[in-house]
C-alpha cells in the first residue's frame, strides 16, 4: 500500500458539504484517512470566480495511480464536474488532484497523469494543508522540504476556514 496525498478544492455549490461527502466516499478505497483543516483561498489563475475551499486528504491505497485517477474523476463527475465544458482553472464543484503517490514518480500519457503534481510547489493552497498533516514532508523528486517551497511563495490569500 502507498500513502497518497490528495488536494481537494471546491468553489461552486455547498463547498464544505461537497468536500465532506467526497471524503466519506474515499473510505471505500483508502485506509487510515487523515484530513487537514479547510482553507479559503483566493482564485489564482482565472480570477473572475468565488474563493475556493481547499484541503488535503491522505490515506493508504492499494491500487495503481491510473486506477486511483479513474476513481477520483468518477467522484468529481458525480458532483457535476464536466472537464469538457468547464473554464480551465475556473469554477468547479469538486476538483481532486493527486499530489503525491508514495515516493513514486509517475508520467502517463493515457490517461494523462503526472505525479508529483507539477504545480504543487507553486500552490500555497496545497502546501499549507499538506504541511499541516506532514510538517517535514520532502518532495520525492527534489528531496527538498516542502516547507522551503512554501516559504519561497508570495502571499496567495490562503486562510483557515472557521
Amino acid at each position: 500500500m502507498e500513502t497518497i496525498i490528495l488536494g481537494l478544492g471546491s468553489n461552486r455549490g455547498d463547498s464544505k458539504t461537497i468536500l465532506a461527502e467526497a471524503i466519506k466516499r474515499f473510505a471505500s478505497f483508502l485506509n487510515n484517512i487523515r484530513t487537514s483543516s479547510v482553507y479559503i483561498t483566493k482564485p489564482q489563475d482565472y480570477l473572475d470566480q468565488d474563493d475556493f475551499y481547499n484541503m488535503v486528504v491522505s490515506g493508504h491505497y492499494a491500487g495503481s495511480p491510473a486506477s486511483l485517477l479513474k476513481t477520483l474523476q468518477r467522484i468529481e463527475a458525480d458532483y457535476g464536474r464536466n472537464r469538457e465544458i468547464e473554464i480551465p482553472k475556473g469554477p468547479r464543484t469538486l476538483d481532486i488532484d493527486i499530489l503525491f503517490f508514495g515516493s513514486q514518480i509517475v508520467k502517463l500519457d493515457n490517461p494523462p497523469l503526472i505525479i508529483p503534481h507539477p504545480a504543487v510547489h507553486r500552490r500555497a493552497f496545497a502546501l499549507i494543508p499538506l504541511l499541516e498533516l506532514y510538517p517535514d514532508y520532502h518532495d520525492p523528486v527534489t528531496r527538498q522540504p516542502l516547507a522551503a517551497a512554501l516559504a519561497a511563495l508570495p502571499d496567495q490569500g490562503v486562510r483557515k476556514s472557521v
